[in-house]
């Protein structure tokens, strides 16, 4: 797509009053880039913020941070698919590592990081710039005392400032990017010994802090003049405000510190209740990112606590009920539906344990600070991440804690998801996800995918029916649309288009509105019905009904798809099944079978004949993107026809549960050690 034709298509989501903000955002660009209005700090007061915890804790097995930290000293580093990727000693922070692109130092603001010929792929590029490096040599420096940790700091550090400089280059375009960068500097300061660490000895340390503290005054005035706001005030603009606040929090230097603290403890408190709803589901409608929320809120509330500064009531109680909603969604063996963007970022890498679960050590850390024995029974083990955040007190207060199972809540009528099964977080689960929500959050909805009326299943722990996940960011558009469009998920697709219409890389233009028209729970069954407009769009207006009935009993799924139309329409229904799954289609029976379970999926009515791919790549069918920039070839099944007017299809899904409950049990918890 051109740069002019996403322009137009980004200008088409804007009201007015964005316009003329981003207008005003212009102007500020050119005079900046004229010397005007740039980040001129004061000499920075000795005034400094305290660490989140009183007592930074010591993990029990420090050889994985020593090991991590010698990588990077090595000048390898992990991006995303590459690891241990040679960036060298120092790196070369404005080369992007995947394709070794070296993007101009010019004005960052004026710098088009969506040309690929000119940046390589900007997320590659950004994520060494994050710093998470820092954290991990920190980390190693205060678990072995080792000088040369602590130098190695102050070594990237150094090679960072000389190569970015302010406000030059790819790593001064995005105000996320720079409060990211802030959030880890926060960590590392702390974890240094802040300003009495010996980084600061001598007049060559202390012109090492004040360079370092430039910076961060830089940073700082950076993103208190480039929120993203209007149709872009999405979790952008919750890690921008969290990185400012942090930042004012842990150097409260200069005047304008006190401002900038009131401003983002103000904005804080509004954005978590407005992007995340009263069911406790984030507004984009991806579940990594509601992960991501759930961290920079978390984080905001540890770096506030320990500074004095509470949040309220309201904050705490939306952070609880975020958690909530990923403890519903986890399976008994600790899986969560990859529904949505994902990109596998972090804050902050606290952890270095091997298979380690983001959405476990939440629920850990916050059966802790909620007191939530139900949060500890999903959670496991005491994880690394939470010991460094709530120290060697909230490890013993979790050893301490009951571990118990209820069952989830399973209506979220708000974010529009809902979870049918039974045996819930026992051996025998049976767990399926229904999506009939929002696409995404505000005009562009960036996050979200056209998966309306699409359904995951989970079996005794084993994912089965799944949402293939993103794979693809900025780059590679073929696979951004594929991952990201209807077919790709297990819902109907109608003259081989997207439910929604597409208008860029982050960007919807017509968004289907799904709706739940009836939900019922019993003893006996779990039943949903829902629909979606986002075919009405069509010459001859479609609506799709499905309806979608769990028999408990007999461990039966029964989903009905109807199509009220007019005129005649193809229409592929897909069925994306887990990697682990071993699929066979025979007589237009699909058989799959797994570790603890066994499924049977046919069609009761129609004519079409299903068909089995698996990597197929022109167009792209039957894939998984496990992690971020890294796909595997896995069996979709589709069923394909031509349908003249209103038309119903039913699919029947048979399971069968292959072993004992004891068996099964054995199984989930080599999973968990797995995992």
């Amino acid at each position: 797509m051109s740069q002019l034709v996403w322009k137009i298509n980004r200008l088409r989501a804007m009201g007015a009053g964005e316009i003329a903000h981003r207008v005003g955002d212009a102007i500020r660009m050119r005079l900046q880039a004229r010397g005007v209005g740039l980040a001129r700090p004061a000499p920075a007061r000795q005034t400094y913020g305290q660490p989140w915890v009183p007592q930074l804790p010591r993990p029990a097995q420090p050889q994985a941070y020593v090991a991590a930290a010698e990588q990077i000293l090595a000048g390898r580093f992990d991006v995303f698919s590459l690891r241990a990727a040679e960036l060298g000693w120092p790196p070369r922070w404005n080369r992007d590592p995947r394709t070794g692109i070296e993007a101009p130092l010019v004005n960052g603001k004026m710098l088009n990081y969506r040309d690929e010929q000119l940046v390589g792929d900007i997320k590659y590029l950004w994520e060494p710039n994050r710093h998470l490096e820092l954290v991990t040599l920190a980390q190693a420096w205060h678990l072995t005392g080792e000088a040369r940790y602590a130098e190695g700091v102050r070594t990237l550090l150094d090679s960072w400032l000389q190569q970015c400089p302010y406000p030059q280059g790819p790593n001064w375009t995005s105000s996320l990017e720079l409060a990211i960068r802030l959030m880890n500097w926060s960590m590392a300061w702390h974890l240094l010994g802040g300003a009495a660490s010996p980084l600061f000895y001598g007049s060559e340390g202390a012109a090492f802090r004040e360079r370092w503290l430039e910076s961060v005054y830089r940073h700082c005035h950076f993103i208190a003049g480039y929120f993203s706001r209007h149709s872009s005030a999405n979790n952008h603009l919750f890690g921008e405000l969290a990185g400012l606040h942090i930042a004012a929090l842990t150097w409260p230097c200069w005047n304008d510190s006190a401002a900038w603290l009131a401003q983002t403890s103000a904005e804080l408190e509004t954005q978590a209740l407005l992007q995340n709803g009263k069911d406790g589901v984030n507004r984009e409608q991806a579940v990594y990112y509601q992960h991501e929320v759930a961290d920079m809120m978390l984080l905001c509330y540890l770096v506030g606590r320990a500074n004095g500064l509470r949040r309220s009531a309201a904050y705490m109680e939306r952070l609880e009920q975020l958690l909530e909603f990923l403890a519903a969604l986890m399976d008994v063996g600790g899986q969560l539906p990859a529904i949505g963007d994902a990109d596998d970022a972090l804050l902050v890498r606290w952890n270095q344990q091997p298979h380690w679960n983001v959405y476990r050590s939440l629920l850990a850390t916050g059966a802790v600070l909620f007191g939530r024995p139900d949060f500890k029974a999903k959670a496991g083990p005491f994880d690394d991440k939470s010991l460094w955040l709530l120290g060697e007190d909230g490890a013993r207060r979790y050893a301490r804690m009951a571990s118990v199972r209820q069952p989830p809540c399973q209506a979220y009528r708000e974010g529009g998801y809902y979870i049918l099964g039974c045996d819930f977080d026992q051996p025998s689960e049976v767990r399926l996800v229904a999506d009939a929500g929002p696409l995404g959050y505000l005009a562009i909805a960036a996050h979200g995918h056209a998966d309306a009326l699409a359904l995951t299943l989970s079996v005794a722990g084993q994912p089965m029916l799944i949402d293939p996940g993103t794979y693809a960011y900025h780059t590679q558009k073929k696979w951004r649309d594929y991952f990201r469009g209807t077919q790709a998920h297990n819902t109907l697709q109608v003259d081989g288009l997207d439910q929604s219409e597409s208008g860029g890389n982050f960007l919807w233009l017509r968004k289907a509105t799904a709706r739940c028209e009836a939900w019922h729970s019993d003893a006996r069954c779990d039943s949903l019905t829902a629909s979606h407009d986002g075919y009405l769009r069509l010459a001859d207006p479609l609506l799709h009904r499905r309806r979608i009935e769990f028999l408990k009993d007999s461990l039966s799924i029964v989903i009905e798809d109807i199509i009220e139309c007019e005129a005649s329409h193809e229409i592929a229904l897909s069925w994306h099944f887990d990697p682990a799954c071993r699929v066979v289609l025979e007589n237009g029976v699909v058989r799959v079978s797994t570790g603890p379970a066994t499924l049977t999926l046919s069609m009761e009515n129609g004519a079409a004949v299903p068909r089995l791919v698996c990597g197929a790549e022109q167009p792209p069918l039957g894939w998984s993107a496990p992690c971020f920039d890294t796909k595997v070839a896995t069996h979709t099944v589709v069923w394909s026809e031509k349908i003249q007017g209103n038309t119903s299809r039913r699919t029947r899904i048979e399971l069968v549960l292959n072993q004992s409950k004891q068996q099964t049990q054995t199984f989930i918890e080599g999973e968990r050690l797995e995992n």
